[in-house]
């Protein structure tokens, strides 16, 4: 590979995520595309017991099924008091995908234990796999370290947000700005690594 690519599918079919790595693909002119553009790929089962092994199960895959480079990511929360749980199973920890139900859970396994044994982090890793080079995939992470609030906090958020405070601001990310927000998060972190690697890796053979 001797350019940089035309096209990336990022590994989702949420809007909102792949218009956070448009941006940043746009700096080469690169068009950034979604699963939303490829109904014909079926729901790519997250087995893995890592945050990489499911993101790079779905950047492989997906870049196997349609030679074209893939980013994918996968995120969550971890508790140390609950010894790393919910981890891999954050968007799941309740059921399928119930943000509301998800948090309520966390509450009530934490519920009487203190603050200061509330801590957590939010990881994120991205994997980017180029066609014909699964054995070369790039992957960074990202990690913002918090603690869990009492109460849900803030309507600027989705997921585990409104639990997530930041401890030196005294909020939680759901009371964050979008930009405050996007300069700090986890995946953030995860991006800003990226984006010093992923030209030199995609054009190394």
């Amino acid at each position: 590979m001797t350019e940089l690519p035309k096209t990336v599918v990022i590994a989702t079919k949420n809007p909102g995520k792949a218009s956070e790595f448009k941006a940043m693909f746009a700096k080469d002119a690169i068009k950034v595309k979604t699963l939303l553009d490829y109904p014909e790929i079926n729901e790519i089962s997250e087995t893995g017991h890592t945050f990489e092994a499911n993101a790079r199960q779905k950047a492989d895959t997906v870049s196997a099924l349609l030679n074209l480079p893939v980013l994918a990511d996968d995120s969550g929360l971890m508790i140390d008091y609950l010894h790393g749980q919910p981890g891999v199973y954050s968007a799941r920890y309740a059921g399928d995908h119930n943000d509301a139900a998800n948090n309520a859970k966390v509450l009530a396994e934490l519920a009487g234990v203190s603050p200061e044994k509330r801590t957590a982090t939010f990881h994120s890793v991205l994997v980017f796999a180029k066609p014909h080079a699964m054995a070369h995939d790039l992957v960074v992470s990202g990690q913002l370290a918090g603690q869990i609030a009492l109460i849900p906090r803030g309507d600027n958020g989705f997921g585990y947000d409104p639990l997530f405070l930041l401890p030196e601001l005294q909020k939680t990310m759901a009371e964050l700005t979008s930009a405050q927000k996007n300069e700090i998060s986890h995946r953030a972190q995860a991006m800003k690594a990226l984006e010093t690697q992923w030209r030199q890796w995609y054009l190394t053979k």
